[in-house]
């Protein structure tokens, strides 16, 4: 029973790091319609980040650093990617292959980058665990859940109860009337991008800490694995 009750609890945990992932995902096609495959690539850029700062910054310094960083390299190519097409009125599908597109070339600039290395995450929990009900959780994991909670009940505030999620909802669900409203679509989508970006760069900082070994060249091909619960959860939920 403890076994179980360690495996469900440990489940559980790892499942807050995905929705954290999947909030990403569900932002973008909130704001946009669009399936930003692109998330994996910035997810393994905050990753990256935080393995390379926390020495100097420390871990939460460097984690914010990467969000800043990640929410404008993401902004970015809203901007300067996807918006052009989506002005020419491309379709979702030909966004979402741009977006895969630009997921493997900064995916690939990065795996170079990173080579054979295995980069440590640097969260300051280390390898520790908390023993709950009997059975052993890592700290990271407690950390994360929390993180992801906490998050997750804050943009559910921002959605349902600020003008920017009214924006948002609007946008997704109709472009030209949200225009025709006075509703700036390109500023929302780059804002969309921006937030997914920063969700990305947390969601990575934890995805690579203990137990995982941390960043190598297969993380971002590891975060894809969170589209399926952004589908189970509801890519416009």
């Amino acid at each position: 029973m403890n076994q179980f009750i360690e495996l469900l609890i440990s489940g559980l945990s790892l499942g807050c790091i995905y929705a954290l992932i999947a909030m990403g995902f569900v932002v973008v096609f909130k704001a946009t319609n669009v399936v930003n495959f692109a998330h994996a690539s910035v997810l393994l850029l905050g990753a990256f980040l935080v393995a390379r700062w926390h020495d100097s910054l420390g871990f939460f310094g460097a984690m914010a650093a990467a969000a800043a960083c990640c929410a404008g390299v993401a902004a970015l190519c809203d901007i300067v990617l996807v918006r052009a097409l989506r002005r020419r009125r491309g379709s979702q599908d030909v966004l979402a292959i741009l977006t895969i597109g630009i997921n493997i070339v900064l995916g690939t600039e990065l795996s170079r980058e990173i080579g054979t290395d295995l980069l440590p995450s640097g969260a300051p929990w280390g390898s520790d665990v908390t023993h709950l009900f009997g059975v052993t959780v890592p700290q990271t994991r407690i950390a994360a859940a929390v993180v992801a909670l906490a998050l997750m009940g804050l943009f559910w505030l921002a959605f349902t109860r600020s003008g920017w999620g009214v924006a948002m909802r609007a946008a997704a669900s109709d472009p030209e009337a949200a225009a025709l409203s006075g509703i700036r679509l390109g500023r929302v989508a780059a804002g969309a991008w921006a937030l997914a970006g920063a969700l990305a760069a947390i969601g990575g900082a934890f995805f690579t800490s203990f137990p995982s070994p941390g960043v190598n060249n297969s993380t971002g091909l590891l975060a894809l694995t969170a589209i399926p619960a952004a589908v189970l959860g509801g890519l416009d939920s």
